[in-house]
């Protein structure tokens, strides 16, 4: 009589093949077993991103909200009249005499009104006579400065705001929207000031947003008013430029000289 056995490692052996049977051929089990995750991994980095995009386009709206549309604010293209006191020389005999005479003139602005950041900007073409300089004026009440770009030099210039001369941006509003219906202001008259360049700047950014953006990539000076710097003779020479403007219910004649 034969006896048969078997051995047990072969056993086992086959076994583990009858449970692979199971499984396709071309499956690792162990790999079968996490098929799930990274599905689920896929799907948070979708929200995730999501999440980013829809965040990136409320601080965008934001960003552009700011610089686009309330930079915008109230625009007005008006005018003023004003007139000036020329004098003209004539020769009576071997005496020269200076006689006045009046000429009517205008200045045409484009304006603009930041009630909420309390700044007026302030566009001045180029004027139909050409004894004045085209220019970009800010006037920020909040930091108490003015900025006069003269488009003519490409230079810009700063000096404390004068309050007692430059209406503040509500009353302004209010003067502009009661003159919309027509173009231009009463006849007014010239009031002239006269500033003097003493320095260059060179940090404009903490004068602040609006007078960064007009200055920014051009040589800025800082100015100081005639009348206020000792030892400066009135009828001393000066090389001077004028930008004629009006912020108020007359014109105004700055002048701005180098020593």
């Amino acid at each position: 009589m034969v006896k048969v056995t078997f051995n047990s490692a072969l056993a086992q052996k086959e076994v583990k093949k009858d449970s692979e049977t199971l499984i396709p051929d071309d499956k690792d089990p162990e790999a079968a077993q996490v098929v799930g995750q990274p599905s689920r991994a896929w799907c948070w980095c979708f929200y995730l991103g999501l999440a980013l995009m829809l965040s990136g386009v409320v601080v965008g709206g934001a960003y552009l909200y700011r610089y686009y549309v309330l930079e915008e604010g109230q625009v007005f293209v008006c005018g003023v009249k004003y007139r000036e006191e020329n004098f003209r020389i004539q020769e009576e005999s071997d005496d020269m005499v200076e006689e006045p005479a009046v000429g009517l003139r205008r200045i045409d602005e484009i304006v603009r009104v930041l009630q909420d950041e309390e700044v007026e900007l302030i566009d001045v073409p180029v004027p139909s006579f050409s004894d004045s300089d085209p220019a970009i004026i800010v006037h920020d009440f909040k930091r108490r400065l003015t900025a006069y770009l003269d488009l003519s030099l490409n230079k810009c210039y700063v000096i404390p705001l004068n309050t007692s001369v430059v209406m503040p941006p509500h009353d302004l509003m209010d003067l502009l929207a009661k003159l919309k219906a027509g173009t231009y202001l009463p006849q007014t008259y010239l009031m002239h000031e006269q500033m003097i360049v003493t320095e260059k700047l060179v940090e404009i950014e903490p004068l602040g947003t609006y007078i960064y953006k007009v200055c920014r990539n051009k040589d800025t000076y800082r100015l100081q008013r005639r009348d206020t710097i000792l030892g400066l003779q009135k009828r001393e020479a000066l090389n001077c430029r004028k930008i004629r403007h009006f912020e108020n219910h007359f014109a105004m004649e700055t002048m701005i000289c180098e020593l």
